[in-house]
């Protein structure tokens, strides 16, 4: 492991395991980078795509399955939402954070699912609650872990009802990190979109690579586990469509997990358009990036 990325894990480590309710702020204070100015961001309309589909008028009834999955000995217990109405739907791969479970995420997953998406939801061996150990250098092999459970749904029955040009990837702090290294180190070349909950670049890098992808990236100002300032500069990093949905006083965890707190229900909203441009087409959505204070918009 190369010094720099040890000494980046080291204090991801330092930060996360503080658990994923709280701790002290990091010591990691990474300075934003410059915003590129009189750069044209690239749109992802650029790369052929299929038509848009036909978006669901009602919420749609859900059901949920698990399954589990071993790449070279690893474990990966995944659980799938799914719509019940037959046809052919877009795919999110969502990972969870260190000392968390997909389950804990249901209300916004299965939000997801009853607008229209499969949603598929691996727990890390070494990073889910109920771990014999916790272990955060181990969110460095996640993506592999992740597009190894995306190909298996894909190839298995579920696959059957998923439409794999149109695939998107989403976690949530070292889930988050585990979806940025998707489109970078860990590239996996199926995904056309991304969504970066309180994460950032830490340990996988910044260095985007291959078919440019739609970013989404959501990050509470007054986050004391993940600065909102490394998820800034990741997020300035990115050299394709993008937007960053910044939350007013928004810490680590409500805004993603607590459908009481004020702020769920902008990130779930946001999150679904953001999934409804990108993955359904539907240009209706782009009405919800207008440029805010606080939603920084380039798609």
């Amino acid at each position: 492991m190369r010094p720099r990325i040890a000494i980046a894990i080291v204090a991801l480590s330092a930060a996360l395991t503080a658990g994923c309710s709280g701790g002290p702020a990091p010591a990691h204070q990474v300075t934003p980078a410059p915003t590129p100015t009189g750069t044209a961001m690239p749109r992802l309309a650029a790369v052929e795509l299929p038509p848009p589909l036909a978006l669901p008028t009602s919420p749609l009834s859900v059901s949920s399955q698990q399954v589990t999955y071993t790449r070279e000995g690893r474990t990966l217990r995944t659980l799938i939402w799914a719509p019940d109405r037959p046809g052919h739907y877009p795919a999110v791969l969502f990972s969870h954070g260190l000392n968390g479970t997909p389950e804990e995420f249901a209300p916004l997953l299965k939000g997801w699912a009853q607008a229209g998406f499969v949603v598929i939801a691996p727990a890390y061996p070494n990073t889910t609650r109920g771990a014999p150990s916790l272990d955060v250098y181990d969110v460095l092999n996640q993506p592999a872990d992740a597009s190894f459970v995306l190909g298996r749904v894909l190839a298995g029955p579920i696959g059957q009802r998923i439409d794999a040009k149109r695939l998107a990837a989403a976690g949530h702090s070292a889930g988050a990190i585990t979806t940025v290294g998707l489109f970078t180190a860990g590239r996996d070349p199926r995904l056309r979109a991304g969504i970066i909950l309180a994460g950032s670049g830490l340990g996988v890098g910044t260095d985007f690579s291959g078919t440019p992808a739609a970013l989404l990236f959501v990050h509470g100002d007054a986050d004391p586990l993940v600065s909102y300032a490394s998820g800034k500069a990741t997020y300035d990093d990115v050299p394709w469509a993008k937007a960053m949905l910044t939350i007013p006083g928004g810490n680590h965890n409500d805004p993603y997990l607590q459908p009481e707190s004020p702020a769920f229900k902008t990130v779930a909203d946001s999150t679904l358009q953001f999934l409804r441009l990108e993955l359904y087409g539907d240009q209706a959505a782009r009405s919800a990036f207008t440029p805010t204070a606080d939603l920084d918009s380039h798609l």
